[in-house]
């Protein structure tokens, strides 16, 4: 929420303004539309929601609806590292919830949270497809397979370390 709160609306966006010279004025465009934003802002901000939805004719349930169906998309600014532990069957018979639980006591947070420093974000899934190497962890997509509280731990050191060079 800081950035958004940071944003003054009589500011011109030019990110905005770009997109939406891009695009038609079509209903059909705003899946890829809100991808760009995603990517753009690591969030889909209200403010931008609301800009969207006067661009596209297109009512602010619908937008918002899309937005929270979608895993892709968030609400809130994600970490600059977005770290999901399977909880699906297979990884969990398989000691999923130990790595989440570590994952939260290190980090601090809890799932769909995010680190005050913007480093990470957690996040709960129920299936990467992924069972064969059950217990699953990923960043950012990058699967960890046959998983352990001491593999996590060695992927956040590393990744902590990398951050403070």
């Amino acid at each position: 929420m800081e950035k958004e709160n940071k944003k003054c609306d009589c500011e011109k966006d030019s990110f905005l303004e770009k997109l939406f010279q891009e695009y038609l004025p079509e209903k059909d465009n705003l899946i890829q539309m809100l991808n760009e934003i995603q990517e753009h802002y690591g969030y889909v901000p209200m403010h931008v929601q609301k800009e969207l939805s006067e661009f596209l004719n297109i009512p602010m349930a619908e937008i918002y609806g899309v937005v929270t169906f979608y895993s892709r998309f968030s609400l809130e600014p994600q970490g600059k590292y977005k770290i999901s532990v399977c909880l699906g069957t297979a990884c969990f018979v398989k000691g999923s919830q130990k790595i989440m639980d570590r994952l939260t006591d290190r980090l601090k947070i809890e799932p769909g949270q995010t680190t005050k420093d913007g480093l990470f974000t957690i996040e709960q899934t129920r299936c990467v497809g992924a069972c064969g190497l059950a217990p699953v962890f990923t960043v950012n997509g990058e699967v960890y397979g046959r998983a352990t509280v001491q593999k996590l731990d060695e992927v956040l050191d590393e990744l902590i370390k990398t951050e403070s060079k």
